[in-house]
């Protein structure tokens, strides 16, 4: 199924970094790729803000689908109300329809409060559906009852409750191919794709890439208390060339890395990358022969900072379909064999969203 192309549209209003970015600005806030990278995707945003239409959000992990949901959020009628955000690959099937729909009290073993659903904690405001292609078929129809009609009925509930919800969905993956092969439902896949907006990979905006650099560089500066040291054209350089699967949270990762390499001596951009010619944050100690030698990086370290990327991008998680072992493509159980040697803790990269 071909998806639409989408319109030639002038340039947007300006928003604020932090709706780019998905971090609180330095200081005065600055736009980042509005008006490059993201021009025609804030154009958009702009468009369908003001309208309560649903919004499905097609981009590669870590290209800001949030941060395009809230901006959409904070332009639209439902910016007094608030904004939920929903992430539906990481709910076990289960518990599905408790999470979205709520349940009533006794509805099933351990419910002994009535709930409220995330439709219902949304009311009024809008409704962030993340990876709606991870929905399993149930949840599949019974999302499709809610955008069709407006209404909820609680888990082990009679009465249906009625709903005010703007719905804006998300996902990496090619939904028109699920619907071909049956997997995503068709009818609700045009329900949630009347304004489809499709955000663009880190790696086809390179006019962006100084300006990511030199926030992310200030931002770890001040957060880690350290010197800030500016971006040249050859970490520029650098920079453009990598491929950035992990998109803008990658890059954020990777000068975190080279300020902390740094130390505020240098900015670390070939090491942070991994390069096999990293420069050290120490000066080379002069050869035998008097020519400075290359400082060639233990393996183990080398080790260790991929593993903790992936450990970042996953949020801590170690196992299953969205750990890191599977994105490192190892067996877990090496993983944790070589993060306990390494002294890797999992911990650190833990966050509230993580199992």
């Amino acid at each position: 199924m071909a998806q639409k192309s989408r319109p030639s549209l002038s340039a947007p209003h300006a928003v604020p970094e932090h709706l780019i970015t998905g971090v609180p600005p330095v200081g005065e806030e600055r736009l980042i790729g509005g008006n490059t990278g993201l021009a025609t995707v804030m154009a958009r945003a702009q468009m369908v803000a003001r309208s309560s239409a649903p919004v499905l959000l097609f981009g590669e992990t870590g290209t800001g689908k949030e941060i395009i949901a809230r901006a959409i959020h904070e332009q639209s009628p439902f910016r007094n109300g608030p904004f939920r955000r929903v992430n539906c690959g990481a709910i076990a099937p289960e518990l599905m329809d408790s999470e979205l729909f709520g349940h009533e009290a006794g509805a099933f073993t351990g419910a002994v409060t009535r709930r409220k659903g995330w439709f219902e904690q949304a009311d009024g405001g809008t409704l962030f559906l993340d990876e709606v292609g991870e929905l399993a078929p149930a949840a599949q129809v019974r999302l499709l009852r809610v955008v069709q009609d407006g209404e909820v009925i609680r888990v082990g509930g009679e009465r249906p409750v009625h709903v005010k919800v703007r719905i804006v969905a998300a996902t990496h993956r090619d939904l028109p191919a699920l619907v071909e092969t049956q997997s995503f439902r068709e009818d609700l896949y045009y329900r949630l794709s009347v304004f489809p907006i499709v955000i663009p990979p880190l790696r086809d905006r390179p006019g962006d890439i100084r300006a990511f650099a030199d926030y992310f560089a200030e931002r770890a500066a001040n957060r880690f208390g350290l010197r800030a040291v500016p971006v040249s054209d050859e970490d520029v350089r650098m920079l453009a060339t990598y491929r950035w699967p992990g998109n803008v949270r990658e890059m954020a990762a990777v000068m975190d890395r080279a300020v902390l390499i740094g130390q505020g001596r240098a900015l670390e951009v070939a090491a942070a990358l991994g390069a096999p010619a990293a420069r050290s944050a120490v000066a080379a100690a002069p050869a035998a022969d008097g020519s400075a030698s290359a400082v060639v990086e233990p393996l183990d370290n080398v080790i260790r900072r991929h593993i903790e990327l992936a450990l970042r991008e996953t949020h801590g998680r170690i196992e299953g379909r969205h750990g890191a072992a599977r994105l490192l493509k190892i067996n877990p159980h090496t993983l944790r064999a070589r993060m306990r040697k390494l002294k890797v803790d999992w911990r650190g990269f833990r966050t509230t969203e993580s199992e």
